[in-house]
């Protein structure tokens, strides 16, 4: 299920484009357009789940898969080897932008420190 609305499922579906990094048929990943290192994707579910609070069980295999691409993503981009970080945020206290689910992956140098 998707939200018509909402940014991330539009760029799900190609309304809105992006750089794609990584696609199957549970997780999108893509730039960032305001990156905070060199390397910043976003790893998003293919299904609309606006934050960690709305996750259920039925969501296991969307959320086990945006972690378990981390690593193939962090190789093709060639960070594996010196390290990245990965940043979930929720809500608007924790600096959410989008009520999309999103895994931030940041690696590369300079990185700016993404948590204030």
């Amino acid at each position: 299920m998707q939200d018509p609305n909402c940014l991330f499922c539009k760029i799900i579906n190609g309304e809105i484009p992006s750089t794609k990094v990584f696609e199957d048929d549970l997780v999108f990943a893509f730039n960032d357009i305001n990156p905070a290192a060199p390397v910043h994707v976003l790893i998003i579910p293919k299904t609309h789940i606006p934050d960690n609070n709305h996750v259920t069980a039925g969501d296991e295999a969307f959320t086990g898969r945006m972690f378990t691409v981390v690593p193939q993503i962090a190789v093709q981009l060639g960070i594996a080897e010196d390290g990245y970080r990965l940043i979930m945020n929720t809500g608007r206290h924790g600096h959410q932008e989008v009520p999309h689910l999103h895994l931030h992956l940041i690696g590369g140098q300079p990185m700016k420190h993404p948590m204030g």
